[in-house]
């Protein structure tokens, strides 16, 4: 059977369901447009599969890592949050019985725009427990966490702390962008998701993936899918496909059905591989 005709067995159908619109702009119809693979290839020329269980997820860019889950002081749940689960419970069978298995956990933000991009940084082409070690030795180099701060540390000092030479220098990169005020910090809660991605992925270290974790963990935009997310691959995989692996359109074509709750999903795909959420 080719990729291109095979369905998930369990996925509901859409349905209109005239609810409210989502706290936050949508994406613009340029942000359905496919994301270039890491490699630079063009998903139309990728053939379809042969042997489908030696197929491979493709991976983010830098192999980006998410961070364990710390305490969030004044969490608060997004304002969208529970008519997302209630719609999505209603649209997709899988998530009708996945959601409410996780209680009352839920996405939270840590709300400091350049600390989240740090962080994300850090997490690339590691391990979580490495990531962490990492992390905990940067907080302790630089207590405050500010821009200033990782700057006056310069690329020696933080790569004292177990950070690559290169990875440093996406830090400092980004520190500097901050300080300078070259990136539209503040702007970015009134700009849509391809706009904030453009100016981010400007940046040295940061790509699109990086660039959506942002999106969702920082502005907790409600509609985010980052299909070069390995994690959501396999998730889709597990749940929809029984562990076959799958293509970026059948993906997509899954989360259609999530739409306009793609970032909600997603959290809950992720829970349905490792229980314990993260955050940036």
């Amino acid at each position: 059977m080719k990729a291109a005709a095979r369905k998930p067995a369990t996925a509901t159908p859409p349905a209109a369901t005239g609810r409210a619109k989502a706290a936050g702009p949508r994406p613009d119809k340029a942000g359905a447009k496919e994301a270039p693979l890491p490699d630079g290839q063009d998903t139309a020329k990728v053939p379809a599969r042969k042997t489908a269980r030696n197929a491979k997820a493709v991976l983010p860019e830098a192999d980006a890592v998410p961070l364990p889950v710390e305490t969030v002081i004044d969490a608060v749940r997004p304002a969208y949050w529970d008519e997302a689960c209630a719609d999505l419970m209603k649209r997709d069978r899988i998530l009708r019985k996945m959601i409410p298995t996780y209680g009352p956990a839920h996405l939270v933000s840590r709300g400091d725009p350049f600390v989240t991009l740090a962080r994300a940084v850090v997490g690339q082409q590691i391990s979580v427990k490495a990531a962490q070690s990492v992390w905990e030795r940067l907080h302790a180099a630089c207590p405050k966490l500010t821009p200033a701060q990782f700057l006056r540390a310069g690329p020696e000092k933080l790569a004292g702390c177990g950070l690559s030479k290169r990875k440093g220098e996406y830090l400092i990169d980004l520190a500097d962008h901050f300080k300078a005020g070259t990136v539209h910090v503040a702007e970015w809660a009134q700009m849509d998701d391809e706009a904030v991605i453009a100016e981010l992925t400007q940046i040295r270290g940061i790509g699109r993936w990086t660039a959506e974790m942002f999106l969702m963990f920082n502005l907790m935009r409600p509609n985010v899918l980052p299909l070069d997310d390995i994690g959501l691959i396999n998730a889709i995989s597990a749940n929809y496909f029984s562990g076959e692996p799958v293509t970026r359109s059948e993906a997509r074509e899954v989360a259609a059905n999530w739409e306009p709750w793609r970032t909600v999903a997603t959290w809950y795909m992720w829970r349905s591989l490792d229980p314990l959420p993260v955050t940036y």
